[in-house]
C-alpha cells in the first residue's frame, strides 16, 4: 500500500475554504491529504477513516448552489456522487466563477457568453457515439452510458492557457473505468472526442469570424487516457453540469491546459493515429497537441510562469506561481519520460 507523504506542491492546511456549506468538508481533506493511489488498477489509500470514506454524498454541503433544469435521472445520478481521495485541500472557486466566466467559442468569445447564451441548450435526449478500434461500438444514450459508472467527487484545479486557474469539485466517474468497459483493440493508440455541432443551439459555430473550425475536436494518448487522473464530468458543486460548462458530459484532464478538457462530448473514436485537434490545427505554434501545463515553456505571447487564481480583481489578482503538470507531476510526469517537452508542447 502506498501512503503519500507531503511534496512542495500540496498545499497547507489553511487555505482550505472557510465558508459553511464546507464545514464538514474540511476534516475530510485535511486527513485525507492530496493524492493517493499507486498506478493504474490500484485501490486509492488515503488517512481518513472507514465511516467518512464510505459516507455517500452530502449534497446539503451545496444546499446553496442551484439545480439547473435536467433530465430526472441525471440529477438522481449526480446525487450518488461520493467522495473520492482525488482532492485538493486548496480554497474552492465560487460557484459563480466557476459558471460565469467560461470560454466555449461555440456560444461566443467573451468569458459570459456561455452563460447567456446557454441557457437553453437542450441535453436531453443525448447521445454519444462510439466508433473506432473498439470492441463495443455504438450510439450509447447517455442514461446507457453513465448507468454502470459509480458517480465520485473530484477536486482539481483547472489551469487555463490564458494564465488563469480555478478549483473545481466536479462530479463523474473515471474515463479509464468507461474505455475499460467499451475494450478499445490492440490498434487503438489515440482517443479522439467531438463535441455536438449544432448552429441552431450554438451562435458561435455559425459565425464568419470565427478562429476556429467545427466541431471541436480534442484527444488523448491512450496511455493518457487510461491514466487515473483523467476524468468524465457530468456534475459540478454537487448538482448537474450547467450548458456552459459543457453539459451534459465533459472531460476533464488537469494536468493539461482547459482548452483539451472538451465540453459536450457526442463521439468517442479509438484510432491508430494522432488525431487533428481543433487548436493544434488552428494555431499549431502556439496550441500543440499535448497541452501539458509547463510553467517553462512560455506562450507566444505570454508567460506560462505564473497565473491568476479566480476570483481576482486589478487591485488583488491573487497570482501565484504555476506548477509543473498543473502540480500533479507525481502522477502523469512518467507518461513523457524522454519526451522534449519543447517540442512536443
Amino acid at each position: 500500500m502506498l501512503i503519500k507523504t507531503k511534496r512542495v506542491s500540496d498545499v497547507s492546511s489553511s487555505e482550505i475554504t472557510s465558508e459553511s456549506i464546507y464545514q464538514q468538508r474540511r476534516e475530510f481533506l485535511k486527513k485525507s491529504g492530496q493524492f493517493a493511489f499507486a498506478g493504474l488498477g490500484l485501490a486509492l489509500t488515503g488517512c481518513s477513516d472507514a465511516s467518512e470514506k464510505a459516507a455517500v454524498s452530502a449534497t446539503s454541503d451545496y444546499q446553496d448552489i442551484p439545480q439547473l433544469p435536467a433530465s430526472e435521472w441525471l440529477k438522481e445520478k449526480v446525487a450518488t456522487y461520493k467522495r473520492s481521495d482525488f482532492v485538493t485541500a486548496e480554497k474552492l472557486t465560487p460557484y459563480a466563477n466557476v459558471t460565469q466566466y467560461n470560454n466555449f467559442y461555440e456560444f461566443g468569445y467573451e468569458k459570459t457568453d456561455p452563460a447567456d447564451y446557454a441557457k437553453d441548450f437542450v441535453t436531453d435526449p443525448w447521445s454519444v457515439v462510439i466508433e473506432g478500434e473498439v470492441e463495443k461500438p455504438g450510439i450509447y444514450h447517455l442514461e446507457d452510458l453513465l448507468r454502470p459508472e459509480a458517480m465520485e467527487e473530484r477536486i482539481y484545479r483547472l489551469r487555463c492557457v490564458e494564465a488563469w486557474s480555478m478549483v473545481i469539485p466536479w462530479v463523474g466517474f473515471s474515463l479509464a473505468a468507461m474505455l475499460k468497459r467499451l475494450q478499445p483493440t490492440s490498434k487503438a493508440k489515440f482517443v479522439e472526442f467531438t463535441t455536438l455541432y449544432d448552429p441552431k443551439q450554438m451562435p458561435g459555430q455559425k459565425s464568419p469570424f470565427s478562429a476556429i473550425q467545427y466541431p471541436y475536436v480534442e484527444g488523448l494518448r491512450i496511455d493518457e487516457a487510461m491514466n487515473p487522473l483523467s476524468f468524465m464530468a457530468v456534475g459540478v458543486y454537487g448538482k448537474t453540469l450547467p450548458p456552459q460548462n459543457g453539459a451534459p458530459i465533459r472531460l476533464v484532464v488537469p494536468w493539461k491546459y482547459g482548452f483539451k478538457s472538451i465540453k459536450s462530448i457526442v463521439k468517442i473514436r479509438f484510432i491508430e493515429t494522432m488525431p487533428n485537434t481543433t487548436w493544434a490545427l488552428s494555431a499549431p505554434g502556439e496550441y500543440g497537441f499535448y497541452a501539458n501545463v509547463n510553467p517553462n515553456v512560455s506562450h507566444p505571447r505570454w508567460s506560462q510562469a505564473s497565473e491568476r487564481r479566480l476570483p481576482a480583481t486589478l487591485l488583488s489578482p491573487n497570482r501565484r506561481d504555476t506548477l509543473m503538470f498543473n502540480g500533479y507531476a507525481d502522477e502523469v510526469a512518467h507518461l513523457y519520460k524522454g519526451m522534449d517537452l519543447q517540442r512536443f508542447y
